[in-house]
């Protein structure tokens, strides 16, 4: 299947096929939901959205470390690599190349298809504020952070899946829909961030409800729930279906073939809320998820708009220049 990908995107230098293969397996491996709406995309697609995901996965590996007590030495070193890796990206979109697997496939990807770098300077920024930063005080700065670290992914996607509309009236809603997946993850992996010392809950909306940190620490560690908690993880559960809202109308923009793709994603991520809420919001002491089944309904459903997408659709390239000669991005 990945060769059939490549080769359908028209990636033939072994050394790029090879990068994009190794985003494709960091895909898979870290990002279940992501890469199975990936499987519903044009196959000539799929190559790019597996280097946009495995670069910022790969970045995320770097600053996160489940140790709140590492060593000075140990913290400087992740700090060391994330800069190596920025040094990397600045060359390797400069150049269109790098010797870094995941910037070679990235570099190649915001070629193609005319992904703005000032996107990818953003991300890179909010990874080396996961390196110092452990909590937000407010919910603007949060949306602040998420910019950098959602926001210009969605529009990052956007690039790839194409849109009948132009580019910056459907950015909004692209927008909003990365910042959505991303306070879901918030919401799902409370205990978890705990753990890594980190709290993405905006302390305003904790205090409203009289949470503090040494609140959540004694309820990761006990076991036991507290209904200030649970109405602060009710709270932010409400922001963040809010977002989904202001993303929706987002998804008829796209191009008809991509939708099945972003509904998939936007159906299951959705479902995760549905899934802590049923839970209990439990999110401190584990983490929930969807379930196989209802995984299973919603792909199906995906293949069957993909086979209606494409009956609708006019063949490949006839209506849609080639990725290559679209308008350059534009460099910061």
């Amino acid at each position: 299947m990945t060769d059939r990908e490549l080769d359908a995107a028209g990636i033939t230098d072994p050394a790029l096929r090879q990068a994009y293969t190794w985003c494709r397996q960091l895909n898979a491996r870290h990002g279940r939901t992501y890469f199975l709406a990936t499987r519903l995309l044009p196959v000539e697609r799929r190559p790019a959205v597996h280097a946009l995901y495995g670069f910022a996965r790969w970045a995320d590996d770097i600053v996160d470390t489940l140790d709140p007590a590492e060593t000075p030495a140990a913290a400087h070193g992740r700090s060391a690599r994330l800069d190596r890796l920025c040094r990397e990206l600045e060359r390797g979109l400069a150049d269109g190349d790098s010797a870094e697997p995941v910037v070679r496939a990235l570099a190649d990807t915001a070629r193609r298809y005319a992904i703005d770098h000032r996107h990818f300077t953003a991300f890179m920024a909010a990874m080396r504020a996961d390196l110092d930063v452990v909590d937000y005080p407010t919910y603007a700065d949060l949306r602040r952070y998420t910019y950098g670290s959602a926001e210009v992914i969605g529009l990052q996607m956007m690039s790839v899946l194409g849109t009948v509309v132009p580019r910056e009236r459907a950015a909004p809603h692209a927008a909003a829909l990365g910042v959505a997946f991303q306070l879901t993850n918030f919401l799902r992996d409370v205990g978890e961030d705990l753990d890594r010392g980190r709290v993405y809950l905006p302390g305003d909306l904790l205090a409203a409800h009289g949470v503090d940190r040494a609140l959540l620490r004694w309820s990761r560690a006990t076991g036991r729930s507290d209904r200030r908690i649970t109405a602060a993880l009710r709270d932010f559960e409400r922001l963040t279906r809010a977002l989904y809202r202001e993303a929706a109308p987002g998804l008829a923009l796209l191009e008809p073939v991509s939708r099945p793709c972003i509904r998939t994603a936007f159906v299951l991520y959705g479902g995760i809320l549905d899934a802590v809420a049923r839970d209990g919001y439990r999110s401190l002491h584990r983490r929930a998820a969807v379930s196989q089944r209802r995984r299973a309904t919603v792909a199906l459903d995906g293949l069957a708009r993909v086979a209606a997408a494409r009956l609708r659709s006019p063949a490949p390239g006839a209506d849609r220049p080639r990725a290559a000669e679209r308008v350059p991005a534009r460099v910061a």
